[in-house]
C-alpha cells in the first residue's frame, strides 16, 4: 500500500502555508483579490481536453458543478477522440490543458512520445480505477488470471496473442507490461501489443482484435456488460493507491499564464475534493457523465465501479478498498514527484529510453508543486505532504519510493 505521510495538523498547515506564502491568503479574501484584478486570470475562456472515461471527471464537474466561476474562469471541455489527439492538441496550442495519461506527459518532456516539449503537471486527477480485461474466448479456455494466462501464451507461438493498450507511454501499457511480466509473460517477446483508443477497446476485443487490454473505465464494466471479457485484474491490484491521470499543460503555457494555471488548478481540485465528500455526489457525477456530451453510457456502467463496487464477470463481487478516488483530503491529488519518477523507471525498464535520466531533476520541472500548493491554499482546507515522494509495494513485492531509481529499473528480472 501506498504511505502518505500528511501532516496531522490543519491549523498548522494553514500557519505554515500562509508564512511560507506571504501572500496566501484566506480563500475568501483571496477569490476577492483576484476579482479586484491584481492577481486575475491572464486567460479566462479555457480550452480543457479530455478523453470519454470515467477519470476525467474532475475537470467535467469543475465546469458543470461552477467550480470555474468562482475562480474566474470558463472552463470549455473538448472531447477527444484519442490520446494521440490528446497530445498534438496540446503541443500545439489548440488546448490550453488536458485530462492527460501521466506517461504521456513525461515522454514527451523526454521525447518518446513524440516531438519533445516542455510539459506541467498541474495536478493528479485521479488514484486506482484502470483494469485489464481478458476476453470470453480466453475464459473459454480456462483462463482467467496472469498465471493460467502464461501456460496459454507458452502453448502457442510468440506473437499469437494480442493485447492492446491505450499510448505507447501511457499508464496502460505500464499497467498491462507490469502485468504481464509478474505472471513471466514477457510484454514485447512473448506477445504482441498495439495502441487502440479507450472508446474503441470494446468493439475491437468483440470482433476479435485481441485477446485482452487495459484501459480506464467505463471500459472494463462494459465489457462484462456486453458479455465479452472478464476483469483479469484492478490496476489498483498491481499497485495500490496509484496515480493515474494528470491535469497537464505546457510548461511554456504556465510561464505566460501562471494566474489562469493556479486558478485552473484550484476549480479543479475543488471539484475533486466535492466528489469525493459523499457516495451522493458520486452518484450524480456519474449521471453527468453518462449524458451524451460527456461518455455517453449508461448510468449503471458508470456507476458501480464509482462506488467502489466491484464485479469480475466470473461469479466474484467485492466492495474495493482501493476504489477509482479524486481526492482523499489531497492525497490524489498532490503531485507526487516519486510517482512521475517512476513512470521513467518504466520506460526505461523497457527499452523507451536509451540513457538513464536524471529521474529526480525531470519530475522537479514537470510537476509543479508550487502552483498546486498556491491553489490549494486559495481553497483551503487542503492537506499538504511532509514529502515530496511517496512509499508504495507493488503486486510483486517491490517496494518504490524513489530513493534509488536507475536501481530500481534495472532491478527487474524481465526487461527490454
Amino acid at each position: 500500500m501506498s504511505q502518505t505521510p500528511f501532516s496531522a495538523s490543519r491549523r498548522k498547515l494553514l500557519l505554515a502555508s500562509a508564512a511560507a506564502g506571504g501572500a496566501y491568503l484566506l480563500p475568501g479574501l483571496r477569490n476577492a483579490v483576484w476579482a479586484a484584478g491584481s492577481d486575475a486570470p491572464e486567460k479566462t475562456s479555457l480550452r480543457v481536453g479530455f478523453i470519454p472515461l470515467t477519470d476525467c471527471a474532475p475537470v467535467v464537474m469543475a465546469a458543470v458543478k461552477g467550480f470555474d466561476k468562482k475562480y474566474g474562469l470558463t472552463l470549455q471541455p473538448s472531447k477527444e477522440a484519442s490520446w494521440a489527439a490528446v497530445r498534438d492538441k496540446l503541443t500545439s496550442g489548440e488546448l490550453d490543458a488536458a485530462h492527460a495519461l501521466y506517461g504521456m506527459i513525461y515522454g514527451l518532456q523526454l521525447g518518446v512520445a513524440g516531438p519533445q516539449h516542455n510539459m506541467a503537471n498541474l495536478m493528479t486527477l485521479n488514484n486506482n480505477g484502470q483494469a485489464i480485461t481478458l476476453s470470453s474466448q480466453l475464459q473459454a479456455q480456462v483462463v482467467t488470471d496472469g498465471a493460467s494466462l502464461k501456460r496459454a501464451v507458452a502453448a502457442q507461438p510468440k506473437g499469437a496473442f494480442t493485447f492492446a493498450h491505450t499510448f505507447p507511454t501511457s499508464t496502460h501499457a505500464m499497467w498491462l507490461y507490469y502485468w504481464l511480466a509478474n505472471a513471466g509473460i514477457h510484454p514485447f517477446d512473448d506477445v504482441r501489443t498495439v495502441v487502440v483508443p479507450p472508446p474503441q477497446m470494446v468493439m475491437n476485443m468483440k470482433i476479435g482484435n485481441m485477446s485482452g487490454f487495459c484501459v480506464g473505465e467505463p471500459w472494463n464494466q462494459r465489457a462484462i456488460s456486453d458479455h465479452i471479457g472478464f476483469t483479469a485484474a484492478t490496476s489498483q491490484q498491481i499497485w495500490p493507491d496509484h496515480p493515474e491521470k494528470i491535469l497537464a499543460t505546457r510548461a511554456e503555457w504556465v510561464a505566460a499564464n501562471p494566474n489562469s494555471a493556479r486558478a485552473l488548478t484550484a476549480a479543479v481540485l475543488e471539484a475533486a475534493r466535492w466528489i469525493d465528500a459523499s457516495d451522493d455526489n458520486r452518484r450524480e457525477t456519474a449521471a453527468v457523465l453518462a449524458q451524451r456530451a460527456w461518455i455517453n453510457t449508461k448510468v449503471d456502467t458508470l456507476e458501480g465501479r464509482m462506488l467502489g463496487q466491484y464485479q469480475n464477470g466470473l461469479g466474484k463481487s467485492w466492495q474495493d478498498a482501493h476504489p477509482m478516488r479524486f481526492f482523499r483530503d489531497g492525497a490524489v491529488s498532490f503531485p507526487w514527484l516519486s510517482d512521475g519518477m517512476w513512470f521513467l523507471t518504466q520506460m526505461k525498464r523497457w527499452g523507451m529510453l536509451s540513457a538513464e535520466p536524471d529521474y529526480l531533476a525531470v519530475a522537479r520541472q514537470i510537476n509543479r508543486i508550487d502552483i498546486y500548493k498556491q491553489a490549494a491554499s486559495a481553497i483551503g482546507n487542503v492537506a499538504l505532504p511532509q514529502s515530496e515522494l511517496r512509499s508504495s509495494t507493488l503486486i510483486d513485492g517491490n517496494v518504490w519510493d524513489g530513493s534509488n531509481p536507475a536501481a530500481y529499473a534495472a532491478g527487474f528480472a524481465l526487461k527490454r
